[in-house]
């Protein structure tokens, strides 16, 4: 354990060390990973490779060849999670292994990260506030201010150095309120020797203030792993040649574009002379002018690279969007085609896409999940993506969770006590109490009895038939389940009645009123079991039609029903005109196998195209049988429902 050196000067905080002096050490979790869904790619094309479920496991990928730009079996990646859990799970497979990483952590107190987001078919917008997981993540950034923040960016800091390849390079986005404390941070992880530059992002942006100069840059801290590093200068564009050089010859400063739009007619003339004389000195090898006709390499203020304006193509309606034309820079700058770029506060998903453009492959991950929902629609977006996978880490982090929180007893008796713990902490989040004496059931809240399904098992049929049973033996009217995941075709509506599933009117048979309940991840970021600080949702159902013909299949929606609308702001109700305007994506896996979502067709809303079809493209089937198709729904919230189809298909 290393103790306080007073041999050198460094930066302490309350919370680097502990009481004997012993610095804290970073947590380091190993979990395994989960794919969710893995997008861009069908099923019939990974069965065309030959790669069986299995066979390649998640990180394991053939090296390929020496040349190869990608390595075989390789799908970049998408991670839903708390980034300090998930670079710690990297770690077994990636370290010393990326090649270049880009963060833009948080770095404003009382910062607002609301943004607007669009609903249905118009223009209408609302107000997104940030999800309870992200206020709490951003709340512990800052709850005692400098030390709590140093704390957070400290640890995460030495496992993004740990995941660094030798030759890799890391910047960090800040702005001058922090960009001191980071500098002392990274000093003490990378070595001073290692700090290559602090690059200025001038972008712009207009301010009225009147009590100090107006701030009009952000600070990117740049630092390598070693003395061996890659670095490609970067040259002027033309666009910034061309201005550079009519600004010499006219003697005006005023930037080219500028002066375009100038209606004196005299300016007028003189810039088109110049544009013909500029024109033929271009392709004449002769330099008749004591000019540098050279392009510039590029320093370190990046002066021509603006914020994002809000009518910009590029713009998601992100807080914390950064240019895309910046993160280019920063990629080209620091890596080569095929090399490894990740981006662990990767937000809108700006690094990704640059990423994925200039032929790189990419991790992503971020807290949030409608940031992750944001990010693969942008991929979507973009012409020709490879296919890529979107993971979390599931009911391996709520076990952990439920060790961490609850106690990892081995003991028969701590077990179960530690089982009482989980069971009494999820009651009193949901406004419940326990009670005893009862087989399956675990809490009442008002006239409702309640069952809490397990951290790491989904919630099953004959799991909820049991609890019904027990609440109709005891007369009760009402029955609340509480779950993280669910039984496939669970959920799903009953096509013989318009009152709701089929384990509804199972249940309404018995005489017992049934609410099906999503336990949200934000559980796992209380501190303590506040009555009333995180929502419990019902969960929603979708109705869809499946028509066979021959070998096809086609699926068209028919009803998406959120059932606890009370739970749902005034501001979203208001803006809602029909059911579909809840939905923001669709997407369909043709041959789902209750293993990982294989995206085989898709349609979603964006913020210049906000129609969403309700039927799909016909999928055809190369051999008859029985397939099992899968619908997963993303609602305007960022939450997914999924409900799963039979078909049989015979090619007649």
């Amino acid at each position: 354990m290393a103790k306080i050196d007073i041999t050198k000067t460094e930066l302490v905080w309350p919370g680097k060390y502990n009481p004997d002096g012993t610095l804290r050490e970073t947590p380091r979790v190993n979990l395994p990973f989960q794919v969710i869904e893995t997008v861009n790619e069908s099923r019939a094309t990974q069965d065309a490779k030959n790669t069986p479920r299995g066979g390649v496991t998640l990180f394991e990928v053939y090296e390929g060849d020496e040349g190869d730009t990608f390595e075989e079996g390789w799908k970049n990646k998408l991670i839903w999670g708390d980034n300090l859990v998930v670079m710690g799970s990297l770690l077994e497979k990636f370290a010393g292994k990326i090649d270049l990483i880009y963060i833009d952590p948080p770095f404003a107190t009382g910062a607002d990260f609301t943004f607007q987001a669009q609903v249905g078919e118009t223009d209408e917008s609302l107000t997104k506030e940030q999800s309870v997981i992200e206020e709490k993540a951003y709340r512990d950034t800052w709850r005692e201010g400098t030390s709590s923040y140093l704390t957070m960016i400290y640890h995460r800091m030495k496992l993004i150095r740990a995941l660094l390849a030798t030759d890799g390079t890391l910047y960090v986005h800040c702005d001058p309120t922090v960009n001191y404390l980071l500098r002392s941070c990274l000093d003490e992880i990378f070595g001073k020797e290692n700090f290559r530059n602090e690059v200025v992002w001038r972008y712009g942006k207009m301010s009225n203030t009147k009590q100090k100069f107006p701030s009009n840059h952000d600070t990117i801290l740049r630092y390598t792993k070693s003395s061996n590093f890659k670095f490609n200068p970067i040259k002027e564009t033309d666009s910034e040649y061309r201005n550079r050089f009519i600004r010499y010859l006219t003697g005006n400063q005023v930037l080219y574009k500028t002066v375009k739009k100038s209606k004196d007619k005299l300016i007028t003339r003189r810039i088109a002379i110049v544009e013909k004389r500029l024109s033929r000195l271009l392709h004449e090898d002769d330099v008749l002018f004591d000019f540098d006709l050279e392009f510039k390499v590029q320093d370190d203020v990046f002066r021509d690279i603006s914020i994002i304006k809000g009518n910009s193509k590029e713009n998601l309606g992100y807080p914390t969007q950064k240019p895309l034309a910046l993160l280019e820079r920063i990629i080209k700058s620091s890596s080569h085609e095929g090399d490894l770029i990740a981006d662990f506060f990767c937000g809108s998903g700006t690094t990704l896409a640059a990423s994925e453009e200039l032929n790189r492959r990419w991790i992503g991950c971020d807290l949030g999940r409608w940031s992750v929902h944001v990010t693969r629609k942008r991929l979507l977006d973009i012409d020709n993506c490879r296919p890529f996978e979107l993971l979390n880490l599931g009911k391996y982090e709520r076990r952990y969770w439920q060790g961490m929180a609850f106690g990892d007893r081995k003991e028969q008796g701590d077990s179960e006590r530690a089982m009482y713990e989980y069971l009494a902490f999820i009651l009193k989040v949901y406004g419940a109490e326990p009670i005893p004496g009862t087989a399956h059931l675990h809490g009442k809240k008002g006239k409702a009895l309640v069952y809490i399904g397990a951290v790491d098992a989904p919630v099953t049929i004959h799991e909820i038939n049991q609890a019904v049973g027990e609440c109709a033996n005891l007369q009760q009217p009402e029955l609340h389940v509480l779950g993280w995941e669910w039984e496939m075709g669970l959920v799903g509506p009953n096509p013989d009645s318009s009152q709701g599933s089929l384990m509804h009117d199972l249940a309404r048979q018995r005489g017992v009123k049934l609410l099906l309940k999503q336990i949200p991840r934000e559980v796992m970021e209380q501190t303590d079991a506040q009555e009333g600080s995180v929502n419990f949702f019902e969960l929603a159902y979708l109705k869809a039609e499946v028509k066979t013909e021959g070998l096809a299949v086609c699926l068209t929606l028919e009803d998406f029903v959120i059932p606890n609308t009370d739970l749902i702001s005034e501001e979203v109700r208001d803006k809602i005109e029909q059911w579909s305007d809840y939905i923001d994506y669709w997407a369909a896996d043709w041959d789902f196998r209750n293993d990982t979502f294989m995206q085989g067709w898709v349609t979603y809303r964006t913020r210049r195209d906000r129609t969403l079809r309700l039927t799909s493209d016909p999928h055809t089937y190369e051999q008859p049988g029985q397939y099992r198709v899968l619908i997963k729904v993303i609602d305007i919230f960022g939450n997914d429902t999924s409900q799963a189809f039979d078909v049989n298909v015979n090619g007649e």
